[in-house]
């Protein structure tokens, strides 16, 4: 009985380590794809934030950075800055809805 359920205890444990191990890739938050599309919807998602209200300070100096390493040939470099730049425009406008009513706190 005691190896019974050894085996049904290690069973499961791969059954679930094999499962959780499927179910993502990467937490990138799905934003996948090739570095021109990512880079059009960062200059897209900035822009509305920037109408807004809510543009990050860095996310221009990040898009000129992302343009110059894929000049330079580092495309993985290139990638990585364009998602965050990606980001940074979510959640500018993220960032402006949520603070839309915001005033002064009092007691």
């Amino acid at each position: 009985m005691k190896k019974l359920s050894i085996l049904f205890a290690l069973g499961l444990a791969t059954v679930l380590a094999t499962g959780c191990a499927s179910t993502g890739g990467s937490m990138d938050s799905g934003s996948g794809g090739d570095y021109a599309s990512i880079m059009a919807q960062a200059k897209a998602e900035n822009k509305k934030a920037k109408k807004a209200g809510g543009l990050w300070r860095d996310a221009g100096k990040i898009m000129k950075k992302a343009e110059a390493a894929k000049k330079a040939g580092d495309d993985k470099k290139a990638l990585k800055l364009a998602k965050k730049a990606l980001f940074q425009g979510k959640m500018g406008q993220e960032q402006a809805a949520s603070q839309a009513n915001a005033g002064p706190w009092l007691f």
